[in-house]
């Protein structure tokens, strides 16, 4: 135990150096912010999980089986941040952001037909931020939080809560999560 606690501000700084899905600061609340994201290529599972629990260790298995050379040319993709969940109680999903080099058209097929190639839309998000290491309660807490900051400021939103993680598995310290809402956003 003594040499994983030795090990963290190596694990902290390869994260730091991990590509991380692009987006720009629109306006910062006290508890919240607005992001804008463009569009990104994202590369995704579907499931029936209805937890995190049950969503993050098969969905990442299968995801990272294709970045790690689960694919037509056995390429090695490159791992980013954040690592994406939507999970709800028909379908959830769980995806990884494409490096910023890849499109939908270069990369390689997954071997996996259940990992699927897509292009997300542009959009404007709600994001609220805490720390640790995530569960169910917390994604409830803070989903319902952020639910209520929107409504307190008058920000109309839409579509699912969603997860976002930021740090590997083996992170104990500054842990980054985030729960994200599209909004209802206009350029002021």
């Amino acid at each position: 135990m003594f040499f994983i606690v030795l090990l963290q501000p190596y694990v902290i700084m390869a994260a730091n150096k991990t590509e991380e899905q692009k987006s720009s600061l629109v306006r910062q609340y006290k508890d919240f912010e607005i992001r804008f994201y463009p569009s990104a290529t994202i590369a995704t599972i579907t499931s029936k999980a209805k937890t995190y629990k049950d969503l993050s260790g098969p969905g990442f298995q299968k995801l990272a089986g294709y970045i790690f050379g689960g694919n037509e040319s056995n390429t090695k993709i490159s791992m980013t941040t954040p690592v994406q969940m939507d999970i709800n109680d028909s379908l959830s999903t769980m995806s990884f952001v494409m490096p910023s080099g890849y499109t939908k058209e270069n990369l390689p097929k997954p071997d996996d037909p259940g990992v699927r190639i897509t292009n997300t839309a542009d959009e404007y998000v709600a994001v609220i931020r805490f720390g640790g290491y995530a569960s169910d309660e917390d994604l409830k807490f803070y989903s319902e939080k952020l639910h209520n900051l929107l409504k307190e400021n008058g920000i109309s939103h839409h579509g699912n809560f969603r997860f976002l993680g930021y740090n590997p598995p083996y992170q104990f310290i500054n842990r980054r999560n985030e729960i994200i809402v599209t909004v209802d956003w206009k350029e002021k």
